[in-house]
């Protein structure tokens, strides 16, 4: 490898040329964010567990979390070649996005998977206008590395090949939210602990309630109770279950409790709001 030019984003690489000897092979890992790679005028072969795509010069590919081995062939017109990548990190896309990103993801997940962008035009632009900062790096900052991403998943969106970068951005930005709302619909009524329901999302607790609030608007302990209360109006509305076995199917392992929890609530005890629905 000869040589890197590198804009840091919060200490991370956020938007990389790199100048690579051919032929050779390169191990990426891309653990918790996903890339936007260009070959400007390398031609590849990326390798993965689920990959053997080959990637000609002036085409980009969008990289997924995974491990991947670039070969960089031997048919070039030059002894070195230049690869331009783009990082894309789950936080800065939330960041940039707010609760606008989950509706684009909403929007055009129904097209088929892809990997490789091909509309040239609109990647050429976007490239040529890296190049600009490329050679003049004391114009960049931390406030236009932002507006260099948005602007390139803006206009990724509007290419051919949408799904690809809404599979991507789907699996960066979402897994957890998804993994969060599963496992709080399978267990909104189970008898576990936050710190348990923090577990199975494999977040700490103070990241569980963080990601909790952002999902739902609340906090857990306010909308898991809220939840409960509700279906045991349900369940005393509409079936003659005793109380306890009701506390017990709502996740509550003290009947007393429950108890305490709905006449905090409605104003009354489980008996009497039964005795009012009659």
């Amino acid at each position: 490898m000869e040589g890197a030019i590198s804009f840091n984003y919060q200490g991370r690489p956020l938007i990389e040329k790199t100048t690579i000897k051919v032929p050779y092979t390169k191990e990426r890992v891309f653990q918790n964010e996903g890339c936007f790679l260009y070959m400007k005028d390398a031609h590849i072969k990326l390798h993965s567990g689920q990959d053997n795509v080959e990637v000609k010069k002036k085409e980009a590919i969008l990289l997924r979390c995974d491990t991947y081995f670039l070969e960089f062939l031997q048919r070039q017109e030059k002894d070195s070649v230049e690869v331009i990548a783009v990082h894309l990190f789950p936080d800065l896309l939330k960041k940039l996005y707010i609760n606008e990103l989950p509706k684009l993801i909403e929007k055009q997940m129904t097209n088929p998977k892809t990997r490789i962008v091909e509309d040239e035009a609109i990647i050429a632009r976007f490239i040529d206008s890296l190049e600009f900062y490329f050679d003049n790096p004391s114009l960049v900052n931390e406030d236009l590395l932002e507006l260099k991403i948005k602007e390139l998943v803006l206009l990724l969106i509007q290419t051919n090949n949408v799904s690809s970068v809404m599979e991507l951005i789907n699996d960066l930005y979402s897994p957890r939210t998804s993994q969060l709302k599963k496992v709080i619909e399978l267990h909104t009524f189970s008898n576990l602990s936050l710190e348990e329901l923090a577990k199975l999302c494999h977040l700490s607790l103070s990241s569980f309630k963080r990601e909790f609030q952002k999902v739902y608007e609340e906090t857990p302990s306010k909308y898991l109770s809220s939840q409960r209360i509700k279906k045991a109006k349900e369940l005393l509305q509409s079936t003659s279950l005793p109380i306890n076995e009701i506390a017990y199917d709502l996740g509550y392992n003290d009947p007393l409790y429950f108890t305490r929890i709905f006449k905090k609530k409605e104003g009354i005890s489980p008996s009497q709001f039964r005795s009012t629905q009659k």
